[in-house]
């Protein structure tokens, strides 16, 4: 069983190889220490539940400690990135008729009111609150 545990550790090796994210590192000390077991003539269901675990330890570990040094915070882009900025009416915003423009850097989009009731004229600046399909959901500034 310990060629086994040596094609596994060369398996992972090679998927290492071909790809350029970590796939199958954590497997390579699991199957050297199931190999150190193998030798130790422990059985075969304790070898693969050790080799479970200490591939998951490996991930958790690896994981918690990889948090540290990079940045794994979700930055806005696109149509997220408008979300709290200030626009500026360009076209009356009526829910109720169904009309109203506004433009946010630099791009004009259909916009309407978080409020069904508030209506918006040409001029004034909003507050973009939400994007829902393609218009944003504006409310006053303040």
């Amino acid at each position: 069983m310990v060629y086994v545990w040596i094609g596994v550790i060369a398996v992972a090796i090679v998927l290492e190889m071909l790809t350029d994210q970590l796939i199958a590192i954590w497997f390579m000390p699991s199957a050297i220490v199931c190999a150190i077991l193998d030798l130790c003539r422990l059985d075969l269901p304790w070898q693969l539940l050790v080799f479970l675990l200490v591939s998951a330890a490996g991930i958790v570990l690896s994981r918690t400690a990889l948090k540290k040094y990079f940045n794994f915070t979700k930055t806005p882009t696109n149509v997220e990135a408008v979300v709290g900025e200030k626009c500026v009416v360009l076209e009356r915003i009526d829910n109720y008729a169904g009309c109203g423009q506004a433009k946010v850097r630099g791009q004009i989009w259909s916009a309407r009111s978080i409020d069904d009731e508030e209506c918006f004229e040409e001029g004034e600046i909003l507050r973009v609150v939400a994007v829902e399909g393609v218009k944003l959901i504006c409310k006053k500034n303040g």
